[in-house]
């Protein structure tokens, strides 16, 4: 088994709370930040647990967070 460490960003939708994890895309939804996470965490090991090519986003334990401002 390996560990998989990503990070998430948790809004409230209207009346649901959205987790959504940044490195693969991958979201799901509760009525709470609690139900939401733990929903997100099921939704992620479905989606490894059926692409093997994308294991190796797993092994990277260095998540890497920063700004980014533009003119537009």
């Amino acid at each position: 088994m390996l560990n998989f460490k990503g990070t998430i960003i948790i809004k409230q939708e209207e009346e649901w709370v959205v987790a959504t994890c940044l490195e693969n895309d991958v979201a799901s939804q509760g009525k709470t930040i609690d139900e939401a996470v733990a929903n997100l965490k099921e939704s992620i090991a479905l989606y490894y647990e059926n692409e093997k090519e994308d294991l190796s986003l797993i092994k990277k334990d260095q998540v890497y967070i920063t700004t980014l401002e533009m003119a537009i």
